[in-house]
């Protein structure tokens, strides 16, 4: 049998259970935790990209960076299997120390790429063409990475009632007459934006609403058209 309550203590009820942004909120009182296999699982994607890319288009000794990254991401994985409010700081510092790692590694293969193809010396298509196909993959796993770090303030903190404002409209935050008030963006959804970012140039169906969301993209779309315009046709030239 359902008990009736006071208009007052329901109104209290709808107010503890909806988000500063409209979203609803856990209910059961169970503190939201987001996995982290599937960011583990892209760094280690990028991880693997990294490692085959020829010895021109790495830095220093091939195997630095991968050591260093598996330092960082093993632990992680294990010991700290979910993303959640209580993560302590050293937690979060290693996992953005990890990001920032693929972030350098990333970085280091588009420019050594880029002044290979300006210095005019006689590469193979094949390789240049593959080269730049693991550049752009790996684009696209690092800018998924730092999407689901920073958006509403991080996992650690994301659907829950005090997460900070959303950097990034996601189409289903605008469609609430179907029933998904209380959806939220897990790490897929990001690498989706990722993907349509790099590949378009620019928002898709996801609009970022924030600054930092904004440079984030812009920075994505500008080492795209990189990538693909400048190594690509010089490859096809090679090619022919």
């Amino acid at each position: 049998m359902r008990l009736c309550e006071s208009p007052g203590r329901s109104r209290q009820n709808g107010a503890d259970m909806t988000s500063n942004d409209g979203s609803l909120g856990d209910s059961s009182g169970k503190e939201p935790m987001e996995p982290r296999w599937p960011a583990s699982l892209a760094v280690s994607a990028a991880l693997l990209l990294y490692m085959t890319l020829p010895g021109t288009l790495t830095i220093g000794p091939g195997w630095v960076i991968p050591a260093l990254e598996a330092a960082l991401l093993i632990p992680l994985t294990v010991r700290a299997p979910y993303r959640h409010r209580g993560e302590v700081r050293l937690i979060r510092f290693a996992s953005l120390l990890l990001i920032a790692l693929v972030n350098v590694a990333v970085v280091a293969s588009l420019v050594l790429l880029v002044r290979l193809v300006l210095s005019g010396v006689v590469v193979d298509g094949r390789e240049l063409i593959f080269s730049g196909i693991q550049i752009w993959l790996t684009l696209i796993l690092l800018f998924s990475l730092w999407y689901w770090e920073v958006d509403r303030g991080g996992p650690t903190i994301r659907g829950q009632a005090d997460q900070a404002d959303p950097d990034f409209l996601f189409p289903q935050m605008a469609t609430h007459e179907l029933g998904q008030t209380d959806w939220m963006p897990g790490f897929l959804d990001y690498l989706y934006l990722s993907f349509t970012n790099a590949t378009a140039f620019s928002p898709t169906d996801t609009m970022p609403l924030t600054v930092r969301a904004k440079l984030l993209m812009l920075v994505e779309a500008m080492a795209s058209i990189t990538t693909v315009v400048m190594v690509a046709g010089r490859a096809v030239n090679i090619l022919k």
